[in-house]
């Protein structure tokens, strides 16, 4: 037991250094409890197992959270990940209803019973955000648990450590973000981007290490200037300096195409006072001493963001000639600042209570709400990334009530956040007193009246194409859905049509209405009515269900229909690539080989190859599907060949390059196409070609083929692709 001691004495050092009444008693039962549990078993670092709940539960201490969620951070992996599981009734039993509900919440988020990768992605955000909307403690300790697992990632493979990586940058960060953890949030993002763009990360950290070596003078002359000042002026306070995160300027330097140079608020001072008054006092004498930035100042006191965060921030001028932000908040808003609503068991307090916390979390039960309404697992992730990772835009309505919207929202996402009575009604907007066209998008600042009139005919169908916000759409969907089934039907039979007529050249009413009739089942709806109106209505797009649309009528009528094959066309390169090198074929170099276009191979990748007629050896993937048919064809078995990379391929000074297909998914702007050549560019990637394909209005699939050198150099292009605004998904291979 000195050993077990030893590896929770620096969880309870932690809960001692809080200065608050801990159960130490519970907390000492669950964790031998867990120990006993999860005795002989290891993690991939060698580590005893229970070192990782035990860590989890420190970083959730340092959150200062109660008894309960320390508990559950120690037994979150005892009903799942042990050799001899235990179960809710007997940890409730033992630790009371609260801690089990707790480890029933994280266990739920983490069991997966579905089997298409995009409803596994779908299923887990759906079962984290039920679990949150029970108890909001669920997410703090997972939060607490995945950046652990980021902590000590690079013990996994490769491939384990990018899945894993994208999936905390596009889920968990950003949900960080919304429950205004900021400290969380800001090492999520930074361990994230080490994975997936090793290259980038390095850059811009010795671009930060450049940069403070030059400014480290000018930092700690700012620093005493205004320490001194403030001194003058009788404010008792905290001076901090701050250093913006090397994913922050990442994300400017990529994505908005800012130089490091043209990033103004890479250092930033802090100054923490006890009152909201002594705020707005050092704002005053800040600009005395400093020239401001006009268009740099945000007061998030008096309008603060949706997650709780409050402060005021200004951009000055240094003596100098260096800008720099100024931070200001009081001690409370910086623990805020912190840790978001986490800071609600730091404070507890009569004017928090559970009611005001629900009430600030509404936003979940808005989230859960858009999962219910649309089947597009896309469009629900954007909608996701919208409400939970957006930069605000505050405006007015006429009684001066501010209402806070995703940047880039319309008058009608303004109108639906009021209610969604007045964007049903809506036949207008004024802002500032100006009629204005209903996709207009309010500035910060501006007073908006939405017009309504009780005669109207309700929302339109186009507006679809105009909202930004998942609440907004949600609700036109739904009024749609309740208003107009008959016309929904038609809409969604017409688009049904329009699909069938891209493969087939004769489809009656009667096969169309068998084909959906044997399909709706299939995918949860009653027949095939109830289909038609969900893609009438915009709840599922017909572009999610083409395949299973074409599957089935291949299986019940082309029979009926000449198969037609389309020849080959051949593919124009402006570079040459290497097409014969590279490759051990049976322990033999030199041999004539060529690359499969199916798959194309990059060095890296296991590889097979295939005896072809006339034409060498065709080099494929291992896991290419005509490689996976292919095998299980016996005529063709002695055709097939082993085959590996020379050594060093790929790697070579010589200009090897070879072919790869990139598949960008991403929504429609001017911009797009010019950021995406712009960041190929900059990288020094050759474009073989490039094809686009309209997925709907404001979606767009880009097919790229691009030169490389080896899988490693194709996964930082794709890492730099996905960082890019606008692009939902990149991934290697066409669809």
């Amino acid at each position: 037991m000195e050993t077990d001691m030893k590896i929770i004495e620096r969880l309870l050092n932690i809960l001692k250094a809080t200065g608050k009444k801990y159960n130490i008693e519970k907390i000492l039962s669950a964790y031998e409890y867990a120990a006993k549990l999860h005795e002989g078993q290891f993690r991939v670092s060698g580590d005893p197992y229970i070192s990782h709940p035990v860590a989890v539960a420190e970083i959730v201490a340092g959150l200062e959270l109660d008894t309960d969620s320390i508990c559950a951070a120690l037994l979150h992996d005892t009903v799942e990940d042990c050799s001899d599981c235990t179960d809710l009734p007997t940890i409730e039993k033992m630790f009371g209803s609260d801690v089990a509900l707790l480890v029933d919440g994280l266990t739920k988020i983490v069991q997966m019973d579905v089997t298409d990768k995009e409803e596994i992605h779908l299923e887990n955000i759906r079962k984290m955000l039920l679990a949150m909307s029970k108890d909001i403690r669920v997410i703090f300790i997972k939060l607490c648990d995945r950046l652990h697992n980021m902590r000590t990632l690079s013990v996994k493979s490769d491939p384990k450590r990018r899945s894993t990586a994208h999936e905390t940058m596009q889920v968990y960060a950003p949900l960080a973000h919304r429950l205004g953890m900021h400290k969380i949030k800001q090492e999520l993002e930074n361990l994230s981007l080490a994975f997936l763009d090793p290259i980038g990360y390095q850059e811009v950290q010795e671009h930060i290490a450049q940069k403070y070596d030059l400014s480290v003078d000018f930092i700690e002359n700012v620093r005493n200037s205004v320490d001194s000042k403030l001194r003058e002026n009788d404010i008792n306070f905290t001076l901090e300096g701050r250093i913006k995160s090397v994913y922050s300027i990442y994300r400017k330097m990529y994505n908005q195409n800012k130089s490091f140079d043209q990033i103004y608020d890479f250092y930033a001072l802090r100054i923490i006072v006890n009152t909201e008054l002594e705020c707005y006092s050092v704002l005053g004498i800040i600009h005395e001493m400093f020239n401001s930035i006009p268009g740099r100042f945000k007061d998030y006191i008096s309008t603060p963001k949706p997650n709780m965060y409050r402060s005021l921030h200004t951009t000055v001028i240094g003596r100098d000639g260096i800008p720099f932000e100024v931070q200001i908040r009081t001690w409370e808003m910086h623990n805020i600042a912190e840790y978001g609503i986490a800071a609600h068991w730091k404070y507890k307090s009569g004017e928090r209570s559970k009611e005001d916390i629900d009430k600030k979390l509404e936003w979940i039960s808005k989230l859960i709400e858009y999962e219910d309404d649309t089947r597009d697992p896309d469009e629900f992730m954007h909608l996701f990334k919208i409400d939970i990772f957006h930069d605000e835009t505050f405006v007015f309505t006429p009684k001066g009530d501010v209402i806070a919207l995703p940047q880039g929202s319309t008058v009608i996402d303004f109108a639906y956040a009021i209610h969604s009575a007045v964007g049903n009604k809506m036949v207008g907007a004024k802002i500032n007193g100006m009629i204005v066209p209903i996709d207009r998008v309010p500035q910060n600042g501006e007073i908006v009246e939405i017009l309504t009139s009780s005669s109207g005919k309700g929302p339109s169908r186009d507006w679809l194409k105009i909202v930004k916000t998942g609440e907004a759409r949600t609700k036109i969907r739904q009024w749609f859905k309740k208003e107009k089934r008959t016309e929904n039907i038609e809409v969604g039979k017409q688009s049904v049509d329009a699909e069938i007529k891209k493969f087939s050249r004769g489809c009656t009413e009667s096969m169309r209405d068998e084909v959906i009739g044997n399909i709706s089942g299939r995918i949860g709806y009653m027949n095939a009515d109830d289909l038609y109106n969900a893609i009438g209505y915009g709840g599922l797009a017909v572009s999610k269900i083409a395949i299973k649309i074409r599957d089935e009528y291949d299986r019940l009528f082309s029979s009926e229909e000449e198969e037609v094959l389309e020849p080959e066309i051949p593919i124009a390169t402006n570079k040459k690539i290497n097409s014969n090198g590279g490759i051990i074929v049976d322990g033999e170099s030199g041999c004539q080989v060529k690359f499969a276009r199916c798959c194309n191979p990059l060095p890296g990748d296991r590889v097979i190859g295939f005896i072809t007629k006339g034409y060498g050896i065709s080099i494929h993937k291992r896991d290419c599907p005509n490689v996976v048919a292919g095998l299980e064809n016996p005529e063709n078995a002695d055709r097939w060949v082993n085959a590996t990379w020379e050594a060093g391929a790929g790697h070579s000074k010589n200009g090897e390059v070879y072919e790869a297909n990139i598949q960008v998914y991403a929504f429609d702007s001017i911009t797009l196409i010019a950021n995406i050549t712009a960041a190929l560019a900059d990288m020094k990637v050759a474009i073989l070609q490039m094809n686009m394909q309209k997925r709907n209005d404001s979606k767009i699939t880009i097919s790229l083929k691009i030169g490389c050198k080896n899988i490693d150099h194709v996964n930082s292009i794709v890492s730099r692709l996905r960082s890019i605004s606008d692009v939902e998904q990149v991934s290697r291979g066409f669809a």
